[in-house]
């Protein structure tokens, strides 16, 4: 593993932050691997366009707090503007490059991961036959907060300290964006009715209301479809089901609240939408292999 910082700037410029914490790495073979820690304060409360050049990668951005922004299109149309929780990912193939335009302070880790890196990674990794990603806004990812969180101390270090450890992450990011957002599509088989601005819409009203008894049909009439159209569509798209999602973003809050050990597990059950101890507790195995109980004393010690 080769690593190096400061030659791979374009993806950082973009945001007018030349001198912003980088770090680049060869993991595998050949193909870099980047991350780069950004604090991109606006001037005078104006909104700042963000430009990144068309280039054989993906991007990734790692959310560390809550912001606002909307993409731009080639002919400078713009989006709406949107919320973008802490935690959440969005996930960038920069073939054509891509424009965004800041309306909040953005605290954030950005990845520039080449197409030959994920071909590197896809050799032994065990992603479901996956070389590309696909698309996506605000999405919610404990793994990937956890990774980036592991991954902050090593910008004050030095090259020499952090080098077996950040080979090891470099890997494990892009196999873990390979297993859960890997692109199988098959070229000729018919895309999802659901744009990526209507999952995001989705998973933003579910994870608005996750406290209360949320069911599909609320959703699908969220992004004005019928309740059977949205669940086939999410389903295809999100890999998952709209209740099976819901679920798993509440038992990630679920940990957060058991983390701090300020609550008795009754009371994170009401907190995280769950009906009760019983289905908290059955949904929490179901989810994680153990019991509330077992998951905070582990987390505790």
């Amino acid at each position: 593993m080769h690593e190096d910082t400061g030659e791979n700037l374009s993806f950082v410029e973009g945001f007018g932050l030349s001198n912003a914490p980088l770090i680049v790495t060869k993991p595998v073979r050949e193909a870099e691997f980047s991350v780069a820690h950004l604090t991109c304060r606006l001037k005078s409360d104006s909104p700042q366009l963000v430009f990144l050049p068309s280039q054989d990668c993906f991007f990734v951005m790692l959310y560390l707090d809550d912001t606002r922004h909307c993409d731009v299109a080639p002919d400078g149309r713009e989006s709406a503007v949107r919320r973008y929780r802490k935690g959440s990912i969005c996930l960038v193939d920069l073939a054509k490059g891509a424009s965004i335009r800041l309306h909040d302070t953005l605290h954030a880790l950005v990845f520039l991961i080449p197409y030959h890196l994920l071909g590197e990674v896809s050799e032994f990794s065990k992603a479901p036959g996956a070389t590309m990603l696909r698309c996506l806004r605000g999405e919610h990812d404990e793994v990937m907060w956890n990774m980036g969180k592991a991954l902050l101390p090593l910008f004050a270090q030095h090259q020499n300290q952090r080098s077996c450890v950040l080979g090891h992450l470099a890997v494990a990011v892009c196999a873990h964006l390979l297993h859960v957002h890997g692109d199988t599509s098959v070229r000729g088989r018919s895309l999802p009715d659901l744009s990526i601005w209507q999952e995001k819409a989705a998973k933003d009203f579910m994870a608005d209301h996750f406290r209360e008894a949320v069911t599909p049909d609320m959703v699908a009439k969220a992004v004005g479809m019928s309740e059977d159209s949205f669940v086939r569509a999410f389903e295809i798209s999100a890999r998952k089901t709209p209740d099976q999602w819901l679920s798993e973003y509440r038992i990630t809050q679920a940990k957060r609240c058991l983390s701090e050990h300020e609550h008795g597990f009754e009371d994170v059950a009401t907190l995280c939408g769950f009906r009760d101890l019983a289905h908290f507790t059955e949904e929490f195995n179901s989810i994680t292999g153990i019991s509330p109980m077992r998951w905070r004393n582990r987390w505790l010690n």
